[in-house]
């Protein structure tokens, strides 16, 4: 998913960064801006180099094109099952900046890696946002409300879905995952139960969920905006700067604390994507609130290994997911 607007990390996120892992930062100033962003750009064409993954079954949960969950049978004779044979379902959100061109089918590899592993995989589509953002003429980022409309109606309708497409999941043992704008997405989703009252996407009780795997979120969105994150896709999801600061409580996971749902981070130490700082901003707020979510950060890791199937940072999130789901 190459995007003009990715730039390098900036100073503030460098020197979060290097407060957190001298040893890193020297390695890193050795390291020229070009470097970082080759490297980038090789992880990224590895993630990408796999082919799509075709689903077991697709379901519908609206009428637009885009509202629709793609299901994975687990193939792992290994992985995680329980007595009665079911497995645990891992609900993915994928993610490129909320922005129309970016799919769920660049996610599937990933989706099938769960797969192999043992899990049941749900992937959601979602509408994402059209058109031109002014001057930059690229995509806009996310459809207000739509984008957050579907999210949530897909998990209310998921269950039984379930029961037609996907018997062997088990909805008990659900872990959300997302990676980078999904990862917002799923770590909102989990939070609906502490939205404003009159928020319409607001439940009244917690989900039944084992937790969250939140996988170099944009999950703060105070902290994207200063770092120009995806060429300030959180402040194009919301609309304009008045209508940024109006919408925040609403779509923010960072304002959206505590949960109570067990939410782990994972996060490459060299993402020039979603720099770690805002991970980190994410766990500060979080630890305000008075609860303690996971952060695990990789090291020599950047935005794309995560969801590439090849690479060892995709095994740690799969293991995370594990963790959660037993």
């Amino acid at each position: 998913m190459s995007d003009p607007a990715r730039d390098a990390a900036t100073p503030d996120a460098a020197a979060a960064r290097d407060a957190a892992t001298p040893d890193a930062a020297a390695a890193r100033d050795a390291a020229t801006p070009d470097a970082a962003a080759a490297r980038d750009a090789a992880e990224e064409a590895s993630a990408f180099s796999h082919p799509p993954v075709e689903p077991d079954a697709s379901a519908a949960y609206g009428d637009h094109p885009d509202q629709v969950i793609d299901f994975y049978a687990p193939r792992g004779e290994d992985g995680p099952r329980s007595g009665d044979g079911s497995a645990p379902l891992v609900v993915v959100l994928h993610g490129g900046a909320w922005r129309a061109p970016y799919d769920r089918r660049h996610i599937t590899p990933f989706a099938g890696f769960l797969a192999r592993r043992g899990f049941a995989v749900a992937n959601v589509e979602y509408r994402r946002g059209g058109g031109t953002a002014g001057s930059t003429g690229g995509p806009v980022a996310g459809r207000w409300p739509d984008t957050f409309d579907d999210v949530a109606a897909a998990l209310d309708t998921l269950p039984g879905l379930l029961r037609g497409t996907l018997p062997v999941a088990d909805p008990r043992r659900t872990v959300l995952t997302g990676h980078s704008a999904g990862g917002h997405l799923a770590l909102w989703a989990a939070a609906r139960h502490v939205l404003p009252k009159d928020a319409p996407w607001r439940t009244p009780a917690a989900a039944n969920l084992r937790g969250v795997v939140a996988l170099a979120p944009i999950a703060d969105f105070t902290v994207a905006e200063k770092l120009d994150v995806c060429g300030g896709a959180a402040l194009q999801l919301l609309g304009s700067q008045d209508e940024f600061a109006e919408r925040r409580p609403y779509a923010d996971p960072a304002l959206l604390l505590p949960t109570g749902i067990a939410t782990t981070l994972v996060q490459g130490r060299t993402d020039v994507v979603v720099p770690m700082a805002v991970a980190e901003a994410y766990a500060e707020a979080a630890a305000k609130a008075g609860e303690v979510v996971g952060l695990t950060l990789l090291e020599d890791v950047g935005h794309f290994p995560l969801i590439d199937p090849l690479a060892d940072a995709c095994a740690v999130v799969a293991e995370e997911i594990a963790q959660l789901a037993w």
